[in-house]
Parts: structure tokens; sequence; C-alpha cells
């Protein structure tokens, strides 16, 4: 259980200085939030640099010999069955989304598998109760994903949408 914490704890990491770029192109990124209500840790929220979307990302490393694939609409890891990670994440989009409580705000959820090639380098999958595609990237489909994503810049916007963010997802500890 450590060695699997700690082989996600370094996707985690390289995700998170991946992510370092956007922060000079307006994006706010934040790591290892807490979501009130839950033991869930939200790895990643990004506020994109216009404030009308909100990322929350998620970081998996899943084995390198085995490719990411969509097999019969469901997200495969070779023979692994893998979408109830992309269940999760489009989940924690949702209370996300709830618990800010900011129209006209979209919230995303993203998959980003170090270590196992994903096919095509993204995939669009779909889950029952979400209303959009959950994508899931290869790393270095990441930030040029994200930085092609906002095509305006609203600083005081995304502030006043980091700010809110900040206020109600606090940083996460863990809970015995």
């Amino acid at each position: 259980m450590a060695a699997r914490w700690e082989h996600g704890a370094a996707g985690e990491a390289v995700t998170a200085r991946m992510l370092g770029v956007l922060e000079g192109r307006g994006w706010v990124v934040l790591h290892d939030l807490a979501l009130p209500g839950s033991r869930a840790n939200l790895d990643h929220v990004l506020v994109s640099p216009c404030g009308t979307a909100i990322v929350v990302l998620d970081t998996k490393n899943w084995h390198r010999g085995r490719p990411t694939a969509l097999v019969r609409g469901r997200v495969c890891c070779g023979s692994e069955d893998r979408h109830g990670q992309v269940e999760k994440v489009a989940g924690y989009a949702g209370r996300v989304q709830a618990v800010l409580g900011l129209p006209g705000v979209a919230v995303w959820p993203l998959l980003v598998v170090h270590g196992s090639p994903v096919a095509g380098g993204f995939l669009e999958a779909r889950v029952t109760g979400w209303g959009g595609p959950v994508f899931v990237l290869g790393p270095d489909r990441l930030v040029p994903t994200l930085a092609g994503a906002p095509k305006v810049t609203d600083r005081s916007r995304a502030a006043a949408v980091a700010g809110r963010v900040g206020s109600v997802l606090s940083p996460y500890r863990e809970r015995g």
C-alpha cells in the first residue's frame, strides 16, 4: 500500500511541475485540496485565465507496459478496467461545482496518465451522470491542451474565482 501511494505521489509531483508552466500564462494552479464532506483528495485544481472554467485534474501513474485505451466505452489500462477512476474524477468535478456555487463557471474533469501510453495521447470517456466528456490525456498532451483552451484573459474574474476556490477547498490533510 505504501509503495502504491509513493508511486502515485511521484506522478502527482511530475504533474505539478508540468502545470507550473501554465501559471506564467495566467492559470491559477492549486494542489492537494480537500473536497468538503468527503475524504477525497483533489490532486490539482486549476482556474482558467478567463475565470470561466475550473479543471479538476486527477493524476494516475499506471503500468508502463500496458496501453490505456477505450474498450467498449470504458477506459482500460491493458486488460484492467480503470473506468472507475474516470467516474471518480467526474464525481469530484460535480461535487466541486456544487460546493463552489459559481454560476457561469464550468467545471471540467480531467485525468492525466503517467507511465501507460494513452492511445492517441487523448481519450474522451463518457460517464453516467456527467453531461460531457471526461478527458484522459497522456502527460505530453496536458499542457498544450490546457494552454490552448482560454482565448481571453480576465484577471479580475479569474482572481475572484480562485479566491472562492481557496475559501471553500482547503488544503488536504490526511485523516485518521
